[in-house]
């Protein structure tokens, strides 16, 4: 299929998508080639009758709203993309809304939990250095998993007490990172010198000396969770959503957190603006009269 080829191809080069996000679309838009091509229908055919008709094989087959927002997301970047090609002539891609959906309160780790986990990564060698100064980056800064795995050597300024971050759709952002993440990582860079492959500028490396995959950092993440016995659904994106919790319930503003995080809207970062217990009982006897 030229046409998913293309797109692929579009969404790497031109949308500056990860590699995860390109997988899924492309996924996404296979599955509704395939739809066309039972319906006996070529791109040329595409018109809102036949998206509808889509929509609505997807939703009769039970698909959860979150997949179905998704897919529509992918289907008008697909649209997006022939009118950009001038395949589709005169289609509306902004009338193509996803359902909308609940927002759900982001899993987080308390603030002893995020402390526990990172002490626990401790040992000799390439290995434990490397994991131990990526978490705490990943944590100290808040990033995408996919964007701390996209770091270079240059990407880190010790003098400035910055990361340089490359966030979506190539955006870069500068983020401070703290003093346990700045030790952790000069400590790594000194076992990197004997692992790196020639030519590699990337930060994060393999065995092999390579850019290190953001699937094995979800592996080494489990690892070290089951470690210290936290039996939550952990991911490196909780990273993000605990740098986040911990940082408004220390004060912060949302905007500040916004520019960290690298959102494009507020609303994004306002899904962090939950309350744990724990911070609403010491707002509320530090604000109270009669607490």
């Amino acid at each position: 299929m030229q046409y998913l080829l293309d797109f692929s191809v579009y969404l790497e080069q031109e949308r500056n998508l990860s590699s995860q996000t390109v997988k899924a679309y492309t996924s996404d838009i296979k599955d509704f080639l395939n739809f066309l091509e039972n319906k006996g229908k070529k791109i040329e055919h595409i018109n809102y009758s036949l998206i509808r008709e889509y929509i609505g094989s997807l939703m009769e087959k039970g698909k959860k709203y979150t997949t179905l927002a998704r897919k529509i997301s992918s289907l008008r970047s697909f649209l997006h993309f022939l009118s950009s090609r001038e395949i589709l002539v005169d289609f509306p891609t902004s009338a193509l809304r996803s359902p909308r959906l609940k927002r759900k309160i982001p899993s987080f780790l308390d603030e002893e939990e995020m402390a526990t986990l990172l002490d626990q990564i401790e040992g000799e060698g390439f290995c434990f250095s490397r994991d131990k100064a990526a978490f705490e980056l990943l944590y100290a800064t808040g990033m995408r998993i996919a964007e701390l795995v996209s770091l270079n050597v240059d990407s880190i300024d010790f003098n400035e007490e910055i990361v340089r971050v490359k966030g979506k759709r190539g955006k870069e952002r500068l983020v401070p990172m703290g003093k346990y993440a700045q030790l952790a990582l000069k400590e790594y860079l000194e076992y990197r010198k004997g692992k790196i492959a020639p030519g590699e500028r990337a930060l994060f490396l393999n065995k092999f000396g390579e850019r290190i995959s953001d699937r094995y950092m979800r592996e080494r993440l489990n690892k070290y969770l089951k470690k210290v016995g936290i039996n939550k659904h952990i991911t490196p994106h909780t990273l993000r959503h605990s740098f986040a919790t911990h940082l408004l319930n220390r004060g912060a503003d949302l905007r500040s957190v916004q520019e960290l995080l690298g959102h494009e809207r507020l609303s994004t970062t306002q899904i962090y603006t939950h309350i744990t217990p724990s911070h609403l009982k010491k707002v509320y006897d530090k604000s109270h009269p009669r607490s």
